[in-house]
């Protein structure tokens, strides 16, 4: 579905949440605060970097084709699976069930997995104060936690996660969800996300879209080849008022 886009007063701004508001505490999304508490450091180290990097993405195809994931206990049987995965991947760290539950526990209802960058921190309030909010990401439950920790959930009217949709984006469900909760017109709202096939997702229902970049050397390229193509790219928060491309039409 392809909506032209009106100019209309922008009321509302629209956040995909990982690498654009926060980022893994460790570096690594599914390396929990505590991972090493459970898994032993110097067996990790000993394997090779290959061998641990396909264990993640073997135990990551399990957890991506997980589409409808609705509660954090379900969320959390299947990180138990996918740590399942991961142990029988490499077998060298000799995993028992208790550490494999403690991994997922960890993974499912430690708040302190994520962290809020800094620019994020401080332009969520006083956007706030002008625009309605809301987060649009590819994420389960769980991340709901993450925002009530760091007291940052009610500033969002609208907190779209993609696991208890049963989609996630591109699919223009995922927007239309936070937009009629907003009560909203696409024409009305902002998309900033840090992947350019979700902004065209959005594009798509005419909500105006924001790639944001945070290294340097993609915002450049990004921001040359985004020229004439109908959306702005940041590579900070604070351009979402310094440069006032809130209010401007591409």
């Amino acid at each position: 579905m392809t909506v032209r886009s009106e100019k209309r007063k922008i009321t509302a701004v629209l956040f995909d949440s990982g690498r654009v508001l926060n980022k893994s505490s460790t570096g690594h999304w599914f390396i929990s605060p505590r991972f090493f508490e459970y898994v032993d450091g110097k067996k990790y180290n000993a394997i090779e970097k290959e061998k641990i990097n396909g264990a993640f993405r073997k135990a990551g195809q399990y957890i991506n084709s997980q589409i409808l994931i609705k509660t954090k206990e379900e969320e959390y049987v299947h990180f138990k699976k996918f740590y399942e995965v991961f142990s029988e991947n490499l077998p060298e760290l000799e995993l028992k069930e208790m550490q494999i539950k403690g991994l997922a526990t960890d993974l499912v209802y430690n708040s302190d997995k994520y962290v809020f960058f800094e620019d994020a921190l401080k332009v969520i309030p006083e956007l706030k104060s002008k625009y309605k909010l809301a987060i649009v990401s590819d994420a389960w439950p769980s991340l709901k936690d993450v925002y009530e920790k760091k007291g940052l959930y009610t500033y969002f009217d609208s907190f779209v996660i993609s696991s208890i949709l049963g989609i996630t984006k591109p699919n223009e469900k995922m927007y239309l969800k936070a937009l009629d909760e907003l009560e909203i017109l696409p024409q009305e709202a902002v998309f900033v996300d840090d992947n350019l096939i979700n902004c065209k997702g959005a594009m798509n229902l005419g909500i105006k879209a924001i790639l944001l970049c945070r290294n340097k050397l993609q915002y450049f390229i990004y921001k040359l080849f985004s020229i004439g193509k109908g959306y702005e790219v940041i590579n900070n928060l604070e351009q979402l008022k310094d440069t006032n491309v809130l209010s401007k039409r591409i």
